[in-house]
């Protein structure tokens, strides 16, 4: 960068300390960066030689055309024509007569002025064929030379130069011959480097932009051209203020429209340099002190920075218009921000608070003692007509609006609520059941072909897709795995380690040596670009100069539409498929469930706290359950096999009413086959019922029964109820039928009906 500029004098408040922040390297009024700057910088040519600042595809301008002109060739085997010396700096092409012996420049048509009007002339005929039949050019004395050393054409008569370079020699406005002769054979120059101008600029506006580029630098994350920084310093020159903080971030944003902003660099370079500023002048007294009393809560300046997952950055409470209840709502929020509630919970939270705000401000509340169950009920009236098309959304407003009224019962925070202030079971809608989101068999065999995989550009996308199908992942855990997340057990067997985004907890599962050789590829990759190492395993490829950003999910996800669209991966209707990386998990699940593995095994692997949201990812389809139920060993009451061919004309029938007298009428050691439609006249009977059916795995509780049945027996002999004694006598003779023929079928059979529950 250029030296220095005048010291500034100091000065109290923020224009102090920003005289006390800018180190002198960026103090200057205009600013130069060099190519080769890692954050300022364009990067410099990569073809050997040319030293300009780069354009695209890691090429100056004139490069990058040349190479668009040869067909983007390989960029380590670049053509002659690409690295040949520039106009003006090397040999013309095609510059002589091409009348044989004429050395004269070009006119037109590939001949020399004279020998053009003997062409026009003669008719114009193919100007060829016409040169080919003129007699050769032959001259008394040496050919006068261009003045220019390596130019191999003809002085024009009169001239010390070509027709060529004559022109040039005039567009450049007849400068000394020797000056021009020495511009044209001195290597073609790079430039020094990319300016800014900052001196149009008020001197604290000047100076906040100044450290506000001297962050960036420190940071080392995301790159900033000096062609935006000269944009933006134009907008700031031209907006009337002296500072960045006489305006908000927005209305600043709001100056650079999409159509002048189309990569939104210079927005979001307008942003980071007000955020930087404000963290400047509330430096010391930050934090909830600060923040706390505003209507728009700045999670950065809690020290709360938005991850790949997460991109809130703000909690906005100024639509509150209740003081009492955006109060309440602050206290809330900030509590559970202490206790580690996620952002986005906490924002559905404000959110579900501020539609019940708009409610109560239509109904004229004034004060929480008005917020009792009569406004609460009309409230969810309202909230339902509302939200009817969008059963989720209206189930997260009342739950957020009942933990928000529970959170300030238990805590005491306003002691006027009623009492009748409080959201009951019944209020929520019925949670619908959502339909099995795993993918068809025939869907996952396209996007698990080798062929597909390999149409990912990015090797990076590649894993992860194959980390989400084979382990199960969240998406938000999968873009944030660290670089060291393969580890072994005492066995050596390989095991992914992750942190569950969703527990906030790390976890394990096993992984195959493919996948480990693939992530251990994926390390080689980041060593070669960030040989100090990087906290990520799958870093941002772009606006990532340290490699501490890792990918974002939404990156992730709009690389996966392009990645269906080129596979051309279509469902069994003939569609093309629209997934969504959760799928995967849900796929996972049901798949190993259909291999028999056990469920609480299957819990374990996609890190589930119980076993109903295991039951809600890896769900049975009807053919592996029917399966496992006609493997499985029915007897009756009386210990008797009973059987129904799979295969017979009633097999189908028998399936259904076994479904559904399990579904309406399931007894805690069987199951019975009675018709729904008719009146049971064993009640509390079953053992003695000719319509009870059981299997193997009610063994235990029919070894608890007899027990039990024998000590009432027992009981009953020696008080001497003898009707007692022989009704139990019944149960207990048909119970050790049932055991001996259950267990007569050895532990197989025994897994298989417990495989049928």
């Amino acid at each position: 960068m250029t030296s220095p500029g005048r010291p500034d004098d100091p000065a109290p408040g923020l224009l102090g300390k920003l005289v006390a922040a800018v180190r002198p390297e960026f103090r200057a009024d205009v600013l130069v960066f060099d190519p080769a700057d890692p954050v300022f910088g364009r990067g410099v040519c990569l073809v050997e030689g040319c030293g300009w600042r780069v354009h695209g595809s890691g090429m100056c301008q004139g490069h990058l055309r040349r190479w668009h002109a040869a067909g983007r060739p390989d960029p380590a085997r670049l053509p002659a024509a690409m690295t040949a010396p520039w106009n003006g700096h090397g040999p013309l092409p095609s510059g002589r007569c091409r009348v044989s012996g004429c050395g004269f420049g070009c006119s037109q048509q590939g001949l020399c002025a004279r020998h053009a009007s003997a062409w026009k002339r003669a008719g114009r005929p193919g100007p060829g064929l016409w040169a080919a039949g003129q007699p050769a050019v032959v001259m008394s004395g040496p050919p006068p030379a261009c003045l220019i050393s390596y130019c191999d054409v003809w002085a024009q008569p009169g001239s010390a130069l070509c027709r060529v370079h004559a022109k040039r020699w005039r567009d450049h406005g007849r400068p000394g011959l020797a000056e021009f002769t020495r511009s044209c054979e001195e290597p073609r120059r790079a430039t020094a480097g990319e300016r800014a101008d900052l001196s149009p600029l008020p001197r604290q506006l000047r100076l906040e932009l100044q450290y506000a580029l001297q962050r960036r630098r420190d940071d080392s994350t995301a790159t900033t051209h000096p062609v935006d920084i000269r944009a933006v310093a134009r907008v700031l020159a031209t907006s009337g203020a002296t500072s960045l903080l006489a305006l908000s971030e927005r209305e600043w944003r709001s100056r650079f429209p999409a159509w002048a902003d189309k990569g939104g660099q210079r927005a979001a370079l307008v942003s980071y340099a007000h955020r930087q500023v404000s963290a400047l002048a509330e430096e010391g007294q930050g934090g909830w002190e600060s923040e706390y009393p505003r209507d728009t809560w700045r999670l950065r300046n809690l020290g709360i920075t938005a991850s790949a997952s997460n991109a809130i950055a703000t909690l906005r409470f100024g639509e509150i218009s209740q003081p009492w209840l955006q109060d309440l709502a602050k206290r809330w929020t900030r509590w559970r921000i202490s206790t580690g509630t996620s952002m986005s919970a906490c924002y559905q939270g404000v959110r579900a608070v501020t539609r019940f705000s708009a409610f109560a401000a239509r109904a004229s509340v004034q004060s929480p003692h008005q917020a009792d169950r009569d406004l609460l009920e009309r409230y969810l009236a309202s909230l339902h007509r509302e939200l009817a098309s969008n059963n989720r959304e209206l189930r997260g407003s009342v739950g957020e609006l009942s933990t928000f009224l529970l959170a300030i019962r238990r805590h005491g925070w306003e002691p006027s609520l009623p009492a009748t202030a409080m959201i009951f079971p019944e209020d929520y809608p019925r949670p619908a059941r959502p339909l099995p989101r795993a993918l068809a068999a025939h869907v996952m065999a396209q996007a698990e072909d080798p062929a597909s995989l390999d149409r990912w550009g990015n090797p990076a996308y590649q894993l992860i897709t194959v980390i989400l199908i084979r382990c199960g992942l969240r998406i938000s855990s999968a873009v944030t795995l660290p670089p060291d997340c393969v580890v072994t057990d005492a066995d050596g067997a390989p095991y992914l380690r992750y942190h569950n985004t969703k527990m906030k907890r790390e976890a394990l599962v096993p992984i195959d040596e493919e996948l480990r050789a693939m992530i251990a590829a994926q390390q080689d990759r980041n060593r070669q670009r960030w040989p100090a190492g990087i906290p990520v395993l799958f870093p941002r490829p772009h606006a990532n100069i340290n490699g501490t950003r890792p990918v974002s999910t939404s990156t992730y996800r709009s690389a996966l539409r392009s990645w269906l669209e080129r596979c051309d991966i279509r469902d069994e209707h003939g569609q093309p498929v629209h997934l969504t990386p959760h799928q995967w998990r849900h796929t996972l699940g049901t798949t190993l469930i259909n291999r028999d593995v056990p469920q609480h095994v299957v819990q374990k692997i996609l890190d589930h706290d119980s076993a109903e949201m295991t039951a809600h990812y890896a769900r049975l389809p009807d053919t592996t359950v029917r399966e496992h139920w006609e493997k499985a060993r029915k007897v009756s009451a009386n210990g008797q096999p009973v059987q129904v061919s799979p295969d017979g004309p009633l097999g189908d029938a028998a399936w259904a009413k076994h479904r559904l007298s399990r579904a309406t009428q399931a007894l805690p050691n069987g199951y019975c086959q009675l018709p729904v439609v008719k009146t049971c006249p064993h009640a509390n009977s079953c053992l003695t019922c000719p319509m009870f059916v059981t299997t193997a795995e009610f063994l235990p509780r029919h070894h608890a029964q007899r027990q039990a049945t024998l000590q009432i027996i027992t009981a009953a002999e020696a008080a001497g109820h003898v009707r007692v004694a022989e009704m139990n006598k019944q149960v207990a003779a048909n119970l050790e039928k049932i055991i001996t023929a259950l267990e007569a079928d050895g532990p197989g059979e025994h897994e298989a009906a417990a495989g049928a529950s």
